[in-house]
């Protein structure tokens, strides 16, 4: 279940509502453009939870809870610093500093409370993206009831409505201005925060000294004020300007995160302000090349590689996706010379043989494709080619008029990927020129009854429909085509005009050859046709 959608329809709140009650797995990514969020569900639970930017508190809140030292803290940062990507509260669990059951109660905490953070955001955009699993977290360290979640976050957001009148925001400081008479009956977290308001700290000093978290001060602060017990005296001032190097930090762990979620055009935009910011950043360049290249936009990708350093333009990678960018255009020699620079910096990766393949097959050369092929596969030895090695193959084999290698790679890709489009469609194809239309049209058929049907099988069948004369299935399968794929060729088109003038429907007939024309100006038979139609109507 994919699901997407704008904060300002419906509310977080009912989103993880959703979630939960169909024990869904996956990651909810949530964005109001300035910051990023996500949540991590298994079979419903909340697994994990993280808000970007938002400090990481769990050292802090283990200090000064009591559980660790600060001695113990310093020597598991200490680790953590020697081994990048390991977590702090498995460290001083390994350590010894603290136990499993500790880990778990505080790493729920952390959850919770980014969680609750999130239900606090009134705009933005949410997209669910099932199956997902974090893939540097303890995944399975807890699994917190999203009910429970769900029914404090709204008490908290409640709550907070009346808060924010005299707590605004973090940055104000209060001062203690009447002590509390003996027999009164504070909160523990009121009398935990009451020695602390010395007119000094802010709302923010508090949290990080008191090991509280957000919520907790905030409304202990509230208490205390409504109480007459302490009154805001100032606001602390202003940190030092944001350097240019935290700027740039910001906005690559934005675009990190957006990237990661898939949310490309917010990626991309946090990336374009790195590159703006810092015009030598090889992660903003490369990032925002692949992301273009995602998006069909070749040249756009290619610019951004002419602007890494040079020494950057020759890495691997580079090479093939300048090499991707270039058979994009129809530049194909070009491409083929970045592959012959790139197999020479890795000759035993048997991918850029593949890159080879296919960029000679859209060159139309099938014995360069062929041949690209046959060495692909003498690399990969008996491991099993992806989709795409088959799919193209078989066309390799056919335009060389090999048709029965082809049938025979199309029915062993077939057996690997019993499912895949395009192997449906371009082993039909070849049968159909092998004189077989029945079998064609039986793995036409297959490949449409998929969950994502290409729309060239609809195509295909509505070409067999029309030699068989059945104009009715024809003009079906034609029109799926198009939905799918409205820039599928100039030919459909054409075609379904012909069916519309059968039927009279003259405006329709001539919507179809305006768009022919849109395709493929030099469409002779679509003008004619065109010329002929409006000259009639006149």
């Amino acid at each position: 279940m994919a699901l997407r959608g704008s904060l300002n329809e419906v509310n977080l709140a009912d989103i993880c509502q959703l979630l939960a009650l169909g024990a869904k797995t996956g990651c909810l990514w949530i964005t109001d453009r300035s910051n990023f969020g996500y949540v991590y569900f298994f079979e419903g639970r909340v697994t994990f939870a993280s808000v970007l930017n938002r400090p990481d508190r769990l050292g802090e809140i283990l200090v000064q809870n009591g559980v660790i030292t600060r001695e113990q803290l310093s020597g598991a940062m200490e680790g953590q610093a020697m081994a990048p990507g390991a977590k702090l509260g498995r460290i001083l669990v390994e350590q010894g500093a603290m136990s499993e059951d500790d880990l778990k109660r505080y790493i729920t905490l952390q959850v919770s409370e980014a969680v609750y953070h999130l239900f606090a955001w009134g705009q933005g955009s949410f997209h669910f993206d099932p199956e997902k699993a974090p893939d540097d977290v303890d995944s399975d360290l807890i699994a917190i009831n999203a009910e429970n979640l769900l029914l404090e976050g709204a008490r908290r957001v409640d709550e907070w409505s009346q808060i924010e009148k005299k707590v605004p925001t973090f940055d104000l400081i209060f001062q203690v201005v009447r002590e509390p008479e003996e027999e009164v009956e504070l909160t523990p977290h009121e009398r935990k925060i009451l020695p602390l308001m010395d007119g000094q700290r802010s709302v923010d000093d508090l949290i990080m000294k008191s090991g509280l978290v957000e919520f907790e001060v905030g409304k202990a602060v509230y208490g205390l004020i409504q109480a007459g017990y302490a009154e805001q005296v100032g606001r602390k001032e202003g940190t030092s300007p944001e350097t240019e190097e935290a700027r740039v930090h910001r906005h690559q762990k934005l675009g990190r995160a957006f990237y990661r979620a898939g949310m490309l055009e917010d990626a991309a935009r946090e990336y374009r302000r790195v590159a703006e910011l810092e015009p030598e950043d090889v992660e903003s360049r490369t990032r925002l090349a692949v992301i273009a290249l995602i998006s069909g936009q070749s040249g756009e990708a290619l610019t951004q590689y002419e602007d890494l350093p040079a020494t950057e333009q020759r890495t691997y990678s580079v090479l093939r996706n300048r090499a991707l960018a270039l058979e994009m255009l129809g530049r194909h020699d070009e491409a083929l010379h970045l592959l012959d620079v790139a197999e020479s910096a890795r000759p035993a990766d048997a991918e850029v043989f593949l890159q080879r393949g296919i960029t000679h097959l859209k060159a139309r050369n099938p014995a360069g494709a062929s041949d690209a092929f046959v060495r692909y596969r003498e690399r990969v030895g008996d491991s099993e080619p992806p989709p795409i090695y088959y799919a193209h193959a078989v066309l390799a084999a056919a335009m060389e008029g090999a048709l029965d290698e082809a049938v025979r790679l199309g029915r062993e890709g077939l057996a690997n990927y019993p499912n895949d489009g395009a192997i449906l469609v371009n082993t039909a194809a070849v049968l159909e020129c092998g004189d077989e239309p029945d079998a064609a049209e039986a793995l036409y058929l297959r490949a449409v009854a998929e969950s994502a049907p290409p729309a060239q099988a609809h195509k295909s069948l509505g070409d067999l429909s029309l030699e068989r004369g059945d104009s009715a299935a024809a003009l079906a399968h034609y029109q799926s085509a198009i939905r799918l794929d409205p820039e599928l060729g100039d030919d459909v088109y054409l075609k379904l005009a012909k069916l519309a003038e059968m039927d009279e429907e003259r405006d329709a007939a001539e919507r179809y050859l305006r768009k022919a024309l849109e395709l493929d100006s030099t469409n002779g038979e679509a003008r004619s046709a065109l010329e002929r139609l409006v000259a009639t109507e006149g």
